[in-house]
Parts: C-alpha cells; sequence; structure tokens
C-alpha cells in the first residue's frame, strides 16, 4: 500500500512535515515541542519578555489552575472573551492562552491569530516539576505524548488522518513523514508496506489508530503517559491482523491450539482450500505435497513463521518461511539397501551385515548430531583401530563415553537453544522471560555441563588409548566434588523448574511459541523443554548402573577395580546428599506455604529443627477454640501442633515487591500448640450418632485443669486410626517417651458428651450462621466500644435522678461490672472438660459443673 502523501491544514502548515521544522523557528537548538528546560541557554540569548497568562472563560473558574500559576509566579487574567483584551501582540508581554476546550469558535480564533494556546493539564505539569510554561508553535493541551515520535502508515482517507495527526500535535507528539530509527512508533492501518517491514525488523511498537483516541480520551489525567505498557500492550496491532490462515499436516489437538492461538494473535482460520486464505501453515515433516493448485497471492509457510510472528509480537516476513518440497535421497538409500535379494554369497552377505549394523548404531544413538571434539588434531576414537575381538569390559566403557556424550550434547541444546536466546539483550518485542523466571527454569545447568564436558573429554582421552588397565574409576573420583557442588541445587528445585515452564508456557503466549519454534528443530529430537532438563536428574543413577556393570566385567586383579568401588560410593554420596537437601528443601517450601496460607501465623513457627509432619482437615466438636462446625485445620510438625480455623472473609491477593501475586490467606491462626501439652489422646468409638471423632487432652501452662478439645476428620486420608499413632509418636518423642501406644485411649462418645450427628444438617449451619451475626451484634453493643466519658455522664445523669452521688454510682457500677465478669468466667464450655479420674477408671462418667448467670 502506498504511503501517506503530505497533508495540508486550513493554515496552510504540512501536517506530515517534521515538526522541528516549525519548531526551530522558534527556539533553533531546541528539542521539538520539548517542555523548558533544556532550552534555558537559549533563553539566556533571548530578551527577556514577561509572561502573561489569560484564562478564557471555564480555566478562569478553576482554583487548581490559579493555584499552579502562583507557585511558578506567573501572572494571570481571566476574561470571558478575546475582545476585552483588545491588541494580544504587545511587546511587553508574552501572552499565553489556556483554553480548556480545543474545539469552538474561542480557540479556531486563537489559532488563526497564531496565538500561544495551552490546556490545563500543561500548566498543572509545569507547576508540578517546577518548570516554566513552554513554548510550542502548535496549541498544546497536555503532554501525554511528550518526546514521542510518531510515523503513519497504511491511511487511505485525508480527514482521518488529519485528525489523528492533530491530536497528536495537541498532546505534545511529534510527526515524521519517512520512518527512520528516531520514530519510537508506527500508527498502522495496514500490515503491508515498506514502513511496516522496517518497523518489524526495527523491533519499534506498531499500534492501532485507536491508541490516539484513547490517549486523547485521558489528556485530563495528570499521571497518564500514552508511552506506559498497559495502553500499548491494549493497541498494538497484532501479528495476525488481516491474516486468514489454514493449517496443513498437524495433530487434531494441534491443529486446535493454533487456531485458539491465531484468534487470540488479531487473526481468523478457515479450512484447507478456502480461496480467501492469505497463509498456508504446513506442517514440513508431514507434508511432501500440496493437495490442491494454491493461489499466486497465497503464501505456504513453515509453522516457524507462525509461531515466529508470535514470539516476536509482530508479523514475521514470509520470504525467509516459505515451504519447499524436499527430497531425502538419504532415506532412499538405506531403503534401497535394505531391499537387497537374499544374498547368495559372502560378500552380499557381510554387505548387509554392515548396513544392519549401520543402522543399528543410529538408532542406538541419541537424536542429537555428534559433537565434534575440540582437538581436531587428535584422532578420535572412530579413527582408532578396534581389537579383533572386543572384550565386555570394552564394550561397557564404550557405552560409558557414548551416554556420555550424548548427555553433554544434551545440556549443550539446553543452553544454546534455549538459554542463551532467552537471556540475550535486545529482543524484539522485549524480554520473554524475566531474569528470575530464567533463573528459576536453568538453575545450575552452566556448571554441570562444564564437569560433564570435561569428564567426557578424558572418557574420549581414555576409549582413544584403550588398555584393559586404564582405570575409569579415578576418572569420576576426580570430579565428586564438584559433582556433589553443581547437582543438589539443581535437582532440588527441578519440580519449581518444571512449574515455572508450565505457568509461563500457559500466561506468556510469546514464550508459548519460543518453546515451540525450538523444539521443532532437530537438535531437540522433538523433545520439550521439560524433557530436556529431567536428564540432570537421571544422569547420575545411570552412571551408577553403568559402573556397576563395568565393576563386573572387570578382572580381580585388574587396580581399577577398587577404584571403580570408591566412585560408585562417592556418586551413590552425591545422590544421597541431593535426596537429604531436597528433603529438606521440600521441608522448607511447606514451611513458607503454611505461613502464607494461615492468616497471623506466629514467626516463631519457623525454626531450622522443625519439619511438617501432617495435615488434618477437620470440623470442630466444641466451642473452645472456635465456634462448633467451623472448619479446622490442623498442621502436625514434629514438635508442635499449630491449629487454624477458616476465614470468613477473605481479603485481596498480596503482590510481592517482585510483581508475583500469592493468593490470599485461607485460614486464621487459632492457636500454636507444643506437643507437650497434649496428655492424653481419645479415640472416640463409632457410634451412630458419632463418625471418625476424636478428643485431645491438653493442659496450657497457664490452666490447672485439662481441657478437652474434640474434632471430626473430614477427609477420607489419613485413615484415623493412623492419624492417631502418628500424633502420639511425635508426642511420645517431644516428652521423651517410649511407650507411644500408652497415649491413646479408647472412649465412649457419651463419657465426654462428643457427637457429630447434627454436624451436616442445615438446622445446624443456620444455627452456626446465626450464632456468628449475634456475636457481630454482641460486639457492636458491648461496653467495650462505649467512650468513658459517655458512660460517666450517663452514670451522674442517673444517679442525680435517684440521689445519689457520682462516687457512689461509679463504685456501684465498676462493682456490677467485675460480678459480671466473674460471673461469666465461671460459666464452662460444653467442650472445657475436667476430666479428673476418667482414665484410670474408664467406667467413670464425666461431672460436669455449669453456672448460671444471674
Amino acid at each position: 500500500m502506498a504511503d501517506n502523501s503530505t497533508l495540508v491544514s486550513e493554515s496552510g502548515r504540512s501536517l506530515l512535515a517534521d515538526s522541528s521544522v516549525l519548531d526551530s523557528k522558534i527556539v533553533e537548538n531546541s528539542k521539538e515541542n520539548v517542555l523548558p528546560g533544556s532550552v534555558v541557554d537559549v533563553e539566556e540569548e533571548m530578551p527577556q519578555i514577561e509572561t502573561r497568562v489569560v484564562l478564557v472563560q471555564e480555566a478562569g473558574k478553576r482554583e487548581d489552575l490559579l493555584k499552579a500559576l502562583e507557585e511558578i509566579k506567573v501572572p494571570y487574567i481571566k476574561t470571558n472573551t478575546i475582545e476585552e483584551l483588545g491588541d494580544c501582540d504587545s511587546p511587553e508581554f508574552e501572552t499565553v492562552f489556556v483554553v480548556t476546550d480545543f474545539q469552538g469558535s474561542i480557540f479556531n480564533n486563537l489559532c488563526k491569530a497564531d496565538c500561544r494556546v495551552i490546556g490545563p493539564p500543561v500548566v498543572l505539569h509545569c507547576a508540578q516539576k517546577g518548570e516554566p510554561l513552554p513554548f510550542s508553535c502548535r496549541p498544546l493541551y497536555c503532554a501525554s505524548m511528550f518526546n514521542l515520535v510518531l510515523c503513519f502508515t497504511g491511511f487511505r482517507k485525508k480527514d482521518e488522518l488529519v485528525k489523528l495527526v492533530t491530536l497528536v500535535h495537541h498532546m505534545g507528539g511529534i510527526i515524521r513523514k519517512d520512518f527512520n530509527s528516531k520514530v519510537t512508533h508506527l500508527v498502522a492501518n495496514s500490515t503491508h508496506g515498506d514502513k511496516f517491514r522496517i518497523a518489524v525488523s526495527l523491533g519499534t511498537p506498531i499500534m492501532k489508530a485507536e491508541w490516539i483516541y484513547k490517549a486523547w480520551e485521558k489528556r485530563n489525567e495528570m499521571d497518564f503517559c500514552a508511552a506506559d505498557d498497559d495502553i500499548r500492550n491494549q493497541f498494538k496491532v497484532p501479528p495476525f491482523q488481516d491474516c486468514l490462515l489454514s493449517f496443513l499436516g498437524f495433530s487434531d489437538e494441534e491443529k486446535a491450539n493454533m487456531e485458539e492461538m491465531t484468534e487470540m494473535q488479531g487473526g481468523c482460520y478457515l479450512p484447507v482450500g478456502d480461496e480467501r486464505c492469505t497463509h498456508l501453515v504446513v506442517e514440513e515433516s508431514t507434508v511432501k505435497e500440496i493437495p490442491f493448485e494454491p493461489l499466486k497471492k497465497l503464501y505456504i509457510v513453515k509453522q516457524e513463521w507462525f509461531w515466529g510472528s508470535i514470539q516476536m509480537d509482530a508479523r514475521a516476513g514470509e520470504s525467509m518461511y516459505l515451504f519447499e518440497k524436499s527430497e531425502s535421497p538419504g532415506l532412499k538409500k538405506s531403503v534401497s539397501q535394505l531391499s537387497l535379494s537374499t544374498p547368495n554369497s559372502n560378500r552380499k552377505r557381510r554387505r548387509l551385515k554392515e548396513t544392519l549394523a549401520q543402522l543399528t548404531r543410529e538408532t542406538d544413538m541419541s537424536p542429537f548430531p555428534p559433537q565434534t571434539p575440540k582437538s581436531c588434531g587428535r584422532p578420535s576414537k572412530n579413527s582408532t583401530p578396534l581389537p579383533l575381538k572386543q572384550s565386555a569390559r570394552w564394550q561397557v566403557a564404550k557405552e560409558l563415553y557414548q551416554t556420555e556424550s550424548n548427555y553433554v550434547d544434551i545440556l549443550t541444546t539446553i543452553i544454546q537453544l534455549f538459554q542463551v536466546p532467552l537471556e540475550k539483550e535486545g529482543q524484539l518485542g522485549g524480554p520473554i522471560l524475566a531474569q528470575e523466571e530464567i533463573k528459576t527454569i536453568f538453575g545450575s545447568i552452566p556448571d554441570i555441563l562444564d564437569v560433564h564436558t570435561k569428564i567426557k573429554e578424558d572418557l574420549e582421552d581414555l576409549m582413544v588409548n584403550w588398555t584393559e588397565s586404564k582405570s575409569i574409576g579415578d576418572i569420576f573420583l576426580k570430579y565428586s566434588k564438584d559433582l556433589l557442588k553443581t547437582y543438589p541445587p539443581f535437582v532440588n528445585f527441578f519440580e519449581m523448574s518444571k512449574e515455572t515452564i508450565t505457568r509461563c508456557e500457559k500466561q506468556k503466549p510469546r514464550f508459548h511459541a519460543f518453546l515451540k519454534i525450538n523444539q521443532a528443530k532437530p537438535e531437540c529430537g522433538r523433545q520439550s523443554l521439560a524433557e530436556l532438563l529431567i536428564r540432570p536428574v537421571q544422569r547420575l543413577p545411570s552412571v551408577v548402573l553403568l559402573l556397576n556393570d563395568l565393576k563386573k566385567h572387570t578382572a580381580e586383579d585388574n587396580p581399577d577395580k577398587i577404584i571403580l568401588e570408591r566412585a560408585i560410593e562417592s556418586l551413590k554420596e552425591v545422590m544421597t546428599h541431593i535426596n537429604e537437601d531436597k528433603r529438606k528443601t521440600e521441608a522448607q517450601r511447606q514451611f513458607f506455604e503454611v505461613v502464607y496460607e494461615v492468616d497471623g501465623c506466629p514467626a516463631n513457627l519457623l525454626s531450622s529443627h522443625r519439619s511438617l509432619v501432617q495435615r488434618l482437615e477437620t470440623v470442630a466438636l466444641g466451642d473452645d477454640l472456635c465456634d462448633r462446625g467451623e472448619q479446622v485445620t490442623l498442621f502436625l510438625f514434629n514438635d508442635c501442633l499449630e491449629i487454624a480455623r477458616k476465614r470468613h472473609k477473605v481479603i485481596g491477593a498480596f503482590k510481592s515487591p517482585h510483581g508475583h501475586t500469592r493468593p490470599p490467606a485461607s485460614l486464621k491462626h487459632v492457636v500454636l500448640m507444643p506437643l507437650s501439652q497434649i496428655k492424653k489422646v481419645l479415640d472416640i468409638r463409632e457410634t451412630e450418632d458419632c463418625h471418625k471423632a476424636f478428643a485431645l487432652v491438653v493442659r496450657p501452662p497457664t490452666e490447672h485443669n485439662n481441657k478437652l478439645l474434640s474434632f471430626q476428620m473430614t477427609s477420607e486420608e489419613p485413615p484415623k486410626e493412623d492419624w492417631l499413632k502418628t500424633l502420639c509418636r511425635h508426642v511420645a518423642n517431644t516428652i521423651c517417651k517410649a511407650d507411644a501406644e500408652n497415649l491413646i485411649y479408647a472412649a465412649d462418645p457419651d463419657s465426654v458428651e462428643v457427637n457429630t450427628k447434627d454436624m451436616d444438617s442445615t438446622l445446624s449451619r443456620a444455627s452456626r450462621a446465626i450464632k456468628k451475626t449475634s456475636k457481630k451484634v454482641t460486639r457492636a453493643f458491648s461496653f467495650s466500644k462505649t467512650p468513658k466519658r459517655a458512660l460517666r455522664r450517663a452514670l451522674m445523669s442517673h444517679s442525680a435522678t435517684e440521689g445519689r452521688s457520682p462516687s457512689s454510682a461509679n463504685e456501684s457500677y465498676i462493682g456490677s461490672r467485675l460480678t459480671s465478669t466473674s460471673s461469666l468466667a465461671g460459666i464452662s464450655s460444653p467442650s472445657l472438660v475436667s476430666l479428673p479420674s476418667i482414665f484410670e477408671k474408664r467406667s467413670h462418667t464425666l461431672s460436669r459443673s455449669t453456672t448460671h448467670l444471674i
């Protein structure tokens, strides 16, 4: 599409001419449409003329404008009509008109008279920055496009382009007719043309016209900037705008995924063969021929074009990704060799055997291309004459070297194909991932590669100069400390690495496209990044197996036999260290999950010697810790029990300084109880009215009597018996007792007045809701919220009517409060049961005392 020709407005100025041509008439060395601050030197050379601000109509009624002008010390006058001012071209004053509406007769008359016109946001902006009012040859309403250089392409209608250019000038932007490196944004109405291609290659943001209109809508917002990422991402031109795509050779699942991505990126999809289609995306590994005669206007491209466009956040050039028919002579040659008739001679039989052996060797190797040794002058193992009869030890050693070589190739592929491009600066469309995410995904892979590259080189030297007395165990003993240093950081956080890949692939289409492009390359062997990253987790156990096999085929008098045993032990020590570190890391992660999930969780819960044992979901059967029927979660640690209830109201998600959003706390802390306070554990028998219930007999250090905390399990796992045994075992460990089973007692529900009959009933839930509402109302009208002065005045007025002195009234009131408090304290909760001798005599029933408030 042809570029726009130069447009001329009513005043005769070229709208698409460089703004600097007009601005230089005012200040030669200033930047285009610059707010003052960079023109101080020029102003010192010019004669000082006092600036006078004229507030026109509504502008004179705004108090914020008057205050702003006083702050920057600029005199002002108010007027309703321009005619009141008389001659505006007085040499004594530089008159600046402040107009709230950049439309209408007053604004048009000021423009025709070449007056300086600004909007209220400019005045407020200068007052906020402490700068004088700007010089501008055009009306300037706000500074939301200050320092932005725009270029337009694809606009056919002159009126629309004139309107857009005018709005950009009103917001402080600069217009360039020709696209160059100084252009910060390209406003495109079409995805064709040279300007669009250059912008894509330079990574310049390509915006829709709606971006300018939206910025003009927000012209009165002081903190708004049109270059902010949020609004830019909202109005950028999507990669597949004006594109109609079809997909050929993909599986149904992959095709559905690509069609969904097409719509997300602004395009549409059509069935294969539709004449309206602009692009046919082909899976080059499965499609050999196009099943129809394509039109000349149709682009037939590889799938790399599709994913590359999403990764760049702009439509890639089709010429680099055109689909071409590919021949595979190597494959035909192999087939022809395998199609030989049954050989009748030894020569043919030997040729077929060599062919099959070659194919077997290619099959056994990994899908990665073999890595060339760094020292080209050194002969490789392939050029070394092999023994006439290869020993079993040599065969295992060769397999060890081959797998090590393949492993190094895999690690190299991970770094060169994935990590290095993601860390590269100046990516088109901005960074695909944040640095923290890249570090989480790849971890210590480069360090692991360095160690195994050295191991591979040493193994290659050994295989080139092979003798049965060569020691392979020495190589792994040599690098055992390096392995111990590099492997634990990666293996321990491998699950976190996988989770990060999955999350970023779902949330970031550009990363999803990046993975699709690279995973389709032959170096990856069509494996995903997560599948490649699991190789370090699997490598050490496989090396141990190979070394064990090597030891089995090593003679007893061979010195390497003992060294191999030491090497195997050193690798097992590394794996043990990894497992121990992984267990500690997992425990720390569980700790922080509990802290984040429980609002008000005590800080002293975090301790280096403490570990989370089990989590149990329950329902409270008493009213001591919380209301009966409330959902309660028990976190059993090795030395304490954290009890938390479900929150009634959940606040919004917490956002960390790094921008990661954490889910809100769903639980509320109730009590952190040391296991030493648990005196007995009651296994409550199953009855018709009581299911999956248990209780804890506890004695806090501040109490003289035992308390009973009763719960009902709501989850199937773990079984109640297993949970109680686990709890008692850790209680016994805490109090240094060996007989954990003696802590468990069987109890009848009636003896401890525990039942679960009404836990799931509608009436019970309604009753609990009413109880919660009653508590809120009681707190709203409680005396603790009444001001002391109001109470004192009420008591004084009450005593005056009864003829008593204020002091006697106060004493009477305080006495009544104390009596009420003591009577309330005397009421025992249904679940706080005194248990004097229930465990000495099983048939003895609990006696409960109840006091009433008089």
